[in-house]
């Protein structure tokens, strides 16, 4: 072995530490003044003060959020080569095949467990609170006022199919092409050929894995160096991000359907608490300590809406934590890309709004076909901005509900994005220190 390979392992960890203190060196009080800073400038050129042309501030806001642009971009950049070497090195960094399997089979049951509660949790309080009752006078107002809708995110009855059948789904998941998957960004398809890889590398003799394994963690390392140039920007990026989405939105569409909002608030405020306790009850971690390791990867996550653009980071606080490298690499890179209870919750209590809004009632029948296919359309969701949306429309179309009243969720979207994508991350990093618990307590037992 010589003497470059010998140093290597030393090297990826001096790009880590160094990544690390960057991170802590009071990065959450730069994004907290840059949130508050963007929020105040955001209503200073909205439609509500009048100061300026709309046509101006519109060309304002783009050049604001040209930072948060660039951020995004950058870690884009890095991101399928961070969560394949991370999830490979991860597999194979966890021990036997045993280990692998018991794993596997924790994560999957966390990630169904804690999601179908999410769902279920966003129902309630759906049915509970009523957000869409007595809104039909809004939904027709904010539709005539213009609230900005996406290109095809509506889209005509004609062109939208039925529901995609199980066993496709189930096809559709293995990556037949990773060359394109990987070209189309389509992460689902890189994890699983990931842990394809992964596993299979586990099953080889260690001297003929010995390059490849070199080389992922030569990618690794360049990986988490662009993203430690990429934090550099974070603070700009939330500040220019954040005064973008206040100009558009304004405080009336906020308020008009605050109903809705608080609902999907609140449920996303309980499943933070059951987060915060299982963390509690099974790592012996307090919420506080939680808070101030998490603080400012959950700003970050709350800022960007994207678990995948903060994913390097949250590695990083999950080695705070506690949590091994191996299991770090593993558990949050697929958590980024499968464990999205927060977008589950938030979908359930969006689709009665909807339901209710258009008069349309549920059976408890249909409400459970919901909450299965939300958690199922959940689970490998991408981790970006938006894609909530077309989860959401298909599941109504498929349910026969009428999705006009979107406009009003399209409305206040971006900020519910931000909220649940926070969440997300928090639910990636109590799975984290949860197999860190449940290892030391499977070599307490061993000793």
């Amino acid at each position: 072995m010589t003497q470059d390979t010998q140093n290597a392992p030393m090297q990826i960890a001096g790009q880590r530490f160094k990544l690390r203190v960057w991170i802590t060196s009071r990065l959450w009080a730069q994004v907290i003044a840059g949130m508050v800073l963007g929020f105040g400038l955001g209503l200073l050129l909205s439609d509500a003060t009048g100061w300026i042309q709309p046509d101006t501030a519109e060309m304002l806001g783009h050049w604001l959020a040209l930072p948060g642009r660039i951020f995004l971009a950058l870690i884009a950049m890095v991101l399928i080569p961070l969560i394949f070497s991370s999830i490979v090195g991860g597999l194979t960094g966890a021990g036997s095949g045993e280990e692998l399997r018991s794993v596997g089979l924790r994560l999957a049951a966390f990630i169904l467990s804690t999601t179908t509660v999410a769902a279920a949790i966003g129902v309630a309080l759906a049915l509970w609170l009523q957000p869409g009752a007595g809104l039909a006078a809004f939904s027709a107002g904010a539709s005539d006022a213009g609230l900005p809708v996406p290109e095809g995110a509506l889209p005509d009855a004609a062109e939208q199919g039925g529901p995609t059948i199980l066993p496709d789904l189930i096809v559709d998941i293995l990556p037949t092409n990773p060359t394109a998957s990987i070209v189309q960004g389509d992460m689902l398809a890189v994890v699983v050929f990931a842990l394809l890889v992964g596993i299979s590398i586990t099953q080889v003799q260690p001297s003929r894995a010995a390059p490849f394994l070199a080389l992922m963690d030569a990618l690794l390392s360049i990986s988490m160096n662009i993203v430690k140039w990429a934090m550099f920007l974070a603070p700009f990026a939330v500040f220019g991000l954040m005064a973008q989405l206040v100009m558009r939105t304004g405080f009336e569409t906020m308020l008009g359907i605050s109903g809705y909002v608080g609902t999907v608030l609140l449920g996303l405020a309980g499943l933070l608490c059951l987060y915060l306790l299982i963390a509690l009850v099974f790592a012996r971690i307090t919420p506080f300590r939680f808070a101030k390791e998490a603080g400012s990867n959950l700003l970050l996550a709350f800022s960007t809406s994207s678990s995948s653009a903060v994913m390097p980071v949250t590695i990083q606080t999950a080695r705070q934590l506690g949590v091994p490298q191996s299991i770090a690499n593993l558990v949050i890179p697929l958590g980024a890309t499968m464990n999205m209870a927060g977008t589950a919750l938030y979908q359930a209590v969006a689709i009665l709004f909807l339901a209710q809004l258009a008069g349309v009632d549920l059976t408890a029948a249909q409400i459970a076909v919901v909450v299965g296919t939300l958690v199922a359309s959940s689970i490998g969701a991408p981790g970006t901005p938006g894609v909530s949306i077309a989860i959401l429309i298909n599941v109504a179309v498929s349910m026969n509900i009428p999705v006009e009243g979107m406009v009003i969720i399209l409305g206040v979207d971006r900020l519910l994005d931000m909220c649940r994508t926070a969440v997300n991350v928090t639910g990636d990093l109590v799975a984290a220190v949860l197999f860190r618990a449940v290892g030391q307590e499977e070599a307490a037992v061993a000793a």
